[in-house]
């Protein structure tokens, strides 16, 4: 039987600034239940939890139940993939051994139903501001990690949750749309540019900005661009099906 690959970011699982998290972790888990079946390919666009670092031999409390249907999926062969973001930036071994998924950092061109598609989580490509390219550098340099891991995780859990809150929060939605376009619009700048050297590209997917949209040619002059959204409102995913059509679907229980 032919399966789909399915395409999902911004979950924010273990976000503070959410109602019923627990609740929001479970209707995650009953979608991960209904692609079971149908799915060859399940990849992950960063920010899936909203904070996560792996020490040594220690990883954070939570997650549980999403964890062990993301291990269910790959007991049942469906190739997981997971591309950090800039909440999830430290994801290491141990999820990658336990769970047998794939760990990408930034944008990467994958095949997948026949398809050459870039995927990225969307923080790491096209123009950035000065200030936010040093601290995405800091957050992946060994240094930088190592000493972060020195610090006891009861001092390091609430400054990382609390600067989470503090950013989702303390904008308005008008503010907060402005800037989503105007990233947008960067990212389909970069697409642009991408594309004119790589003409085999088949498609663009991106998370991170919390807009659920697919650009077609017409309005972009592209390749399909896919935004793939967010699950604290809208939980919204990407479908490529075996005769390579995308689809960018609402999860409805």
């Amino acid at each position: 039987m032919s399966r789909n690959t399915y395409f999902i970011s911004d979950l924010h699982l273990g976000a503070k600034y959410m109602s019923d998290p627990l609740e929001r972790e479970r209707r995650v888990c009953r979608f991960l239940d209904s692609i079971k079946d149908n799915a060859a390919e399940l990849y992950l666009l960063g920010d899936i939890l909203d904070y996560w670092y792996e020490y040594k031999y220690v990883v954070p409390r939570g997650y549980i139940r999403f964890l062990g249907k993301l291990a269910e999926l790959s007991d049942a062969g469906v190739k997981l993939t997971w591309v950090t973001g800039n909440h999830d930036v430290w994801l290491f071994d141990y999820l990658r051994d336990q769970l047998n998924l794939t760990v990408l950092n930034g944008h990467t061109v994958i095949e997948t139903q026949g398809k050459r598609i870039l995927i990225a989580h969307g923080d790491d490509v096209g123009v950035q501001p000065t200030m936010y390219r040093f601290t995405r550098w800091c957050f992946y340099n060994k240094v930088c990690q190592w000493l972060y891991a020195a610090i006891h995780p009861r001092w390091t859990y609430p400054i990382a949750t609390g600067w989470s809150n503090e950013n989702r929060t303390h904008r308005n939605p008008e503010e907060q749309k402005v800037i989503s376009e105007t990233a947008a619009n960067r990212l389909i700048d970069f697409s642009r540019e991408y594309y004119t050297s790589h003409p085999e590209v088949e498609a663009f997917i991106y998370g991170h900005l919390h807009i659920a949209r697919m650009c077609d040619r017409d309005a972009t002059g592209l390749p399909p661009v896919i935004f793939l959204g967010e699950w604290i409102s809208q939980c919204t995913y990407a479908v490529l099906d075996p005769e390579g059509r995308f689809s960018l679907l609402r999860y409805e229980e």
